[in-house]
């Protein structure tokens, strides 16, 4: 059997900024979730919170671009504690919880009780997994557009089969033949183009515009 491939899959994104507030021994820590499309939108907000929270003792940070599964892009910084008790935490709980396109940064005010590497790691876990379960999640089906060339009799055939698909025409050419321009979720084009195959006796002529 084979596996399938995760960049394939329908993953999910956080839909909506969430805000949220954790005390652990007098340090607070405010965490804020941000929908994020890339790093530059992630480190634009960044230097926000940073600007608005000149006073913390920290603003740390993680993203996740994409499927946490399978990021297209990820990082996070410490923002001076000790290495690894605060940023990776935060991306771990981020991939764990499926936050995809998610930029995650908590503010640390310091309240005077050290919490020693462990109680930071879990108290920066604890921060975005709570942030998270206030999270509203939408789900992504990944797409890939192919363009078709059939003949004319065949293109009302297509159109059904693509609707069957949950497919999307993009354009239509009408030349010496028919090229159909035309998206549908990845996780179906290939039992859609083995379908095409069969439903124009292997006519049709399929081209990836990935």
């Amino acid at each position: 059997m084979n596996t399938p491939n995760n960049k394939t899959q329908t993953y999910t994104i956080l839909a909506t900024p969430v805000e949220h507030r954790l005390s652990e021994k007098n340090s607070d820590f405010l965490t804020f979730l941000q929908p994020v499309q890339n790093r530059d939108e992630a480190m634009l907000w960044v230097e926000q919170y940073r600007s608005r929270y000149r006073d913390a003792s920290h603003v740390c940070w993680a993203y996740s671009i994409g499927n946490t599964r399978q990021p297209e892009a990820q990082a996070c910084s410490d923002d001076g504690e000790p290495s690894g008790t605060a940023g990776r935490p935060m991306l771990h709980v981020l991939t764990e919880r499926e936050l995809g396109n998610c930029l995650a940064v908590v503010v640390r005010y310091f309240g005077g009780v050290k919490l020693g590497a462990g109680g930071l790691v879990r108290a920066y876990s604890a921060a975005v997994s709570q942030a998270a379960n206030l999270a509203e999640l939408a789900p992504v089906s990944p797409q890939t557009e192919l363009s078709i060339q059939l003949g004319f009799a065949d293109e009302s055939k297509v159109r059904q089969l693509l609707s069957q698909h949950q497919g999307e025409l993009l354009s239509s050419d009408y030349s010496h033949q028919v090229t159909l321009t035309i998206r549908l979720p990845q996780s179906a084009e290939a039992v859609f183009c083995q379908q095409l195959s069969n439903l124009t006796a292997g006519s049709a002529v399929i081209d990836s515009n990935r």
